[in-house]
């Protein structure tokens, strides 16, 4: 697929997608969704892809939101066809058996919040901002914001930011637990793809089974929760890296493993 709103690269088994939308801050409207999309699906179906990374072109934005100019005139039945290409795209970046990680550099407001919400770990450096200004216009998050938001921060932050539309920098996001650590700007990007390179030397099946227990896990009752885990530990006994893995500590060395 040709892309003119997002960059895709690979280097070290480390994908990256930028949104590249700098003058319109990088909003997000139908067609650089369906890119995105498109190069999560790649992503996925990349043997030799471990990790993701996803950051915004330019010093001001990661993603400034969807693009109102494309959304003011549409009708209820076309707002419900975006917001489910949005949910469907997030969704299968969320359950992808790899990690995404999120570079936020800048404002990351309405859907920028709903995208690095739907990662696996959210990176973001001192002048980024989140928030869920919906309903500042008249509508709410429609890209999962209201239902991955609380999941992460809680009930009641969720719903101070959210009814409000308010707004928080990088410092508050890390308090409250929405992002993992902040960088200054100019080390975000060295720093993300420092440690998405770490997560791509990891063994890639146990990798696939810790994060599908942590994402289907987490909202089931407790004993099923547990069983879920124990039946995805017994399945990383398959691999090659498992005997690799627990031979090297034994034998007190740097394990080597393969991805098999």
């Amino acid at each position: 697929m040709d892309y003119n709103n997002i960059l895709f690269s690979v280097e070290e088994g480390v994908a990256t997608i930028t949104f590249n939308r700098p003058k319109a801050l990088n909003a997000m409207n139908s067609e650089t969704m369906a890119e995105l999309q498109a190069a999560v699906n790649a992503c996925n179906n990349d043997e030799a892809i471990k990790a993701l990374v996803l950051t915004g072109a330019g010093d001001k934005a990661f993603v400034a939101g969807a693009d109102i100019s494309q959304m003011q005139d549409l009708r209820p039945q076309e707002a419900l066809a975006f917001m489910e290409l949005g949910q469907e795209t997030l969704r299968r970046m969320e359950t992808m058996p790899k990690p995404v990680i999120a570079a936020v550099n800048g404002f990351a407001l309405g859907g920028g919040t709903e995208i690095a919400l739907a990662c696996d770990i959210r990176f973001a450096s001192e002048n980024a901002a989140f928030g869920q200004p919906e309903i500042l216009i008249g509508v709410i998050p429609g890209w999962g914001g209201t239902q991955r938001l609380p999941r992460i921060v809680g009930m009641g932050r969720a719903k101070e930011l959210i009814l409000s539309g308010g707004r928080i920098d990088a410092q508050r996001a890390y308090e409250i637990g929405l992002v993992n650590r902040v960088f200054p700007a100019d080390q975000l990007l060295p720093e993300t793809l420092k440690f998405a390179r770490k997560l791509a030397g990891m063994p890639g099946f146990a990798v696939k089974m810790a994060k599908h227990a942590v994402n289907f896990g987490c909202d089931q009752a407790l004993e099923s929760a547990c069983r879920l885990e124990a039946e995805c530990c017994a399945q990383c006994f398959s691999t090659d890296d498992q005997k690799e893995g627990m031979k090297a500590f034994l034998e007190k060395r740097k394990p080597a493993f393969t991805g098999r």
